[in-house]
């Protein structure tokens, strides 16, 4: 199959915009023109290259056809990195030359929070379509189980509605199923756990029972994934206004998929079976 012919939806394209942007930060070199940090069309133009090797220099109009076929996804991707603040409309700095395509939408500058944003070193990239998310954390429904599952979709859909923190709070509902998941492994007896855990502070018990005994590395990097999202679950018991936006919630997203990998990838570690009933492991 031709690769011209596939697909290019607005995730790739955003993913393909985050990783141009972080690779010539703080101002590029390969992207920007004119009096832009982004001149769209050269990214554009790149990725038809690079991603679908067709070459500009063919002759027979295919580089063109293909850029105007996908810059539509191309501008709505660069739109969403607007809304989130990363870059903005428009040339870097007052009195820079700019151009009738950059003015129209092709032309953007890194704002101060993109360039700390782009300058972080975590590249989880979250796709914020529920398709393409529901791909990312198909993988773990058998181990993890239905509970983190249904949580994790209800999130990413809560994100696509901007209810942030509705979408934080269902990320914690779903770490919640991640720990209850480990400790039910870990100990073979699903209903002790469920008592243990609707018990006054069963959370940390049940953390404890996981993760008490556990080598340090692994309960610091445990705990770091639990604290944060719990965090951000608890705040909506408190009735008052919520501060949460559209960052917390695509960086709880993240932690939510890293926080799946590691319970994945640790998980013959964090499983060793215990005694469900012996008190001292629930302290």
């Amino acid at each position: 199959m031709n690769p011209a012919a596939q697909p290019v939806q607005q995730e790739d394209a955003l993913k393909y915009l985050i990783s141009a942007l972080r690779k010539d930060r703080p101002h590029n070199t390969g992207y920007a023109d004119y009096g832009y940090d982004l001149y769209l069309p050269n990214v554009i133009r790149e990725y038809v290259s690079t991603e679908e090797h067709i070459r500009e220099d063919a002759g027979d109009g295919r580089n063109d056809r293909r850029m105007r076929e996908i810059s539509p996804n191309f501008f709505a991707a660069a739109w969403e990195l607007s809304r989130r603040g990363i870059i903005r409309p428009g040339v870097r700095i007052l009195g820079a030359q700019s151009t009738q395509d950059g003015g129209a939408g092709a032309g953007y500058s890194v704002t101060p929070f993109g360039r700390q944003w782009l300058a972080e070193a975590d590249d989880t990239f979250v796709p914020t379509e529920p398709e393409r998310f529901g791909q990312l954390i198909a993988p773990f429904k058998g181990r993890l189980g239905p509970g983190f599952h249904q949580r994790a979709q209800q999130a990413i859909r809560c994100y696509g509605a901007h209810a942030y923190l509705a979408c934080c709070v269902m990320c914690g509902a779903a770490a919640e199923s991640i720990l209850l998941s480990l400790a039910i492994a870990k100990t073979g007896d699903e209903g002790e756990i469920l008592q243990r855990y609707r018990a006054a502070n069963g959370r940390s018990k049940i953390e404890n029972l996981v993760v008490g005994k556990a080598r340090r590395p692994i309960q610091t990097a445990f705990l770091g994934f639990t604290d944060v999202l719990k965090y951000w679950r608890d705040e909506s018991a408190h009735g008052t206004s919520s501060t949460i936006s559209d960052v917390e919630a695509y960086t709880s997203l993240a932690v939510l998929l890293r926080f799946a990998q590691y319970a994945q990838d640790q998980w013959s570690e964090l499983t060793q079976r215990v005694d469900p009933a012996s008190p001292s492991e629930f302290q």
